[in-house]
Order: C-alpha cells, then sequence, then structure tokens
C-alpha cells in the first residue's frame, strides 16, 4: 500500500509516516500544497493524508485536484476544523472521509486501512497458498504453521506477490508499491529483498520469471 501524508506541521507529519512505515506501508510526505501537487502528478498512491489549511495552495485546491483526475487514490482529511458545517463541506469537495484533530493514531490507521480497501478490489483479511499464511490486518506470517520473522519491507512485498494470486509481478510495479519516492529504480533492492524473503519462506515459492518479474 502507498500513502501520501500531506501536513504541514512537520514533526506531526513526520510521526504519521514513521508509524505507518512500521506498517508495511510504503509513505511518502508532502509539507506544503505545492509538493502534494507534484507528488501526486508522478506517483499512484492507495491513500492521500490531507490537511485541509495548508501553505502554497490550500488543501481544498489538493482535494479538488485529485478528486477531478478521477483516480483511485482515496483522500482522508485531516484539519482542526470539526464542526458540522466544515465536516459536510470537505466531504462535499469529493473527499472519502474526514478526520479532526486532535486524534489519536490507531483511529486514523484503521481509517487508512478502510479506504486502501475501497481503493482496490475487495481483498480476503487473510491471505493463504501452499502453506504460507498472510494475515494482512495483524501483519503475521506463517508458513506450515511456523510463524516467520519479517521485516516491513519483506512484508509488504510478499503481501503484493500473494494478491497476484500467481499473475508476475514486475520489479518495477514492487518498487512503486512497497517502497517510498526514495528508492533509487536502478538499485538491486527489489532483487536482495526477493532473495532474504525465498530464504525465510523456505521451500521455494517465489518463482523468477526472467525480463518479466517475480510471481507466486
Amino acid at each position: 500500500m502507498r500513502v501520501l501524508v500531506v501536513e504541514d506541521e512537520r514533526a506531526l507529519a513526520d510521526m504519521l509516516a514513521k508509524g505507518l512505515r512500521r506498517e508495511a506501508m510504503a509513505v511518502d510526505v508532502a509539507y506544503d500544497g505545492d509538493e502534494a501537487l507534484e507528488k501526486l502528478a508522478v506517483n499512484d498512491y492507495d491513500v492521500l493524508v490531507l490537511d485541509r489549511d495548508l501553505p502554497g495552495v490550500h488543501g481544498d485546491a489538493v482535494c479538488r485536484t485529485v478528486v477531478e483526475r478521477d483516480v483511485r487514490t482515496r483522500i482522508l482529511i485531516l484539519t482542526a476544523a470539526t464542526n458540522l458545517r466544515d465536516r459536510v463541506d470537505g466531504l462535499h469537495l469529493g473527499a472519502d472521509d474526514y478526520l479532526g484533530k486532535p486524534f489519536e493514531y490507531e483511529e486514523l490507521l484503521a481509517r487508512v486501512h478502510a479506504l486502501a480497501r475501497r481503493a482496490e478490489p475487495r481483498r480476503p483479511p487473510v491471505l493463504e497458498h501452499r502453506g504460507l499464511v498472510v494475515d494482512v490486518a495483524r501483519r503475521v506470517v506463517t508458513r506450515d504453521g511456523r510463524r516467520l520473522s519479517l521485516t516491513s519491507q519483506e512484508f509488504a512485498v510478499l503481501t503484493v506477490l500473494v494478491e497476484a494470486r500467481g499473475a508476475v509481478v514486475s520489479a518495477e510495479e514492487l518498487l512503486e508499491r512497497a517502497w517510498d519516492e526514495h528508492a533509487d529504480p536502478f538499485t538491486n533492492a527489489v532483487r536482495v529483498c526477493v532473495s532474504k524473503l525465498r530464504a525465510k519462506l523456505g521451500e521455494p515459492l517465489i518463482e523468477t520469471v526472467p525480463r518479466a518479474g517475480y510471481r507466486i
């Protein structure tokens, strides 16, 4: 899952990004509306966590731009303005959800997960394949009953591969969905991560398809 956090309070933005990354999400951060539009123009996000009162381009304008592009990105507005009129106006902009400040991180996390489920075809909460069980919500992976210890990056890559249900996933798509914008597309990060996953999974499950990518 790839998320863009747009928040001008840098400490809050960085805290949210750090927390979401611990949940195996690829997270980019923008601190104003102009930067947000730049990132939205070049990256495909599942969820946009958007502060409404932004410097530069206002959050309302960012929201309208995303809606007008008719992309699959789901929008969660964050704002200190929480009266009924503000909530209604925010939803009328085309946002999918609205969360007032201050908020509990656990609630924000639950809302991001809920929006992500709406951004893509519905998936079961537990994915299974040949003795491999991936509990997406609890971030637990077992193989033949043995619990595996995976890094957030490994969990993200494995989830993408299992969700593909045997289809080939290119290295470029894995970079797009499991890494943030700081990933260097010319490195061997995907190959190294897949190699580590293979070692932890035991019996080979991940197949390399020459000049195409990987599949389970």
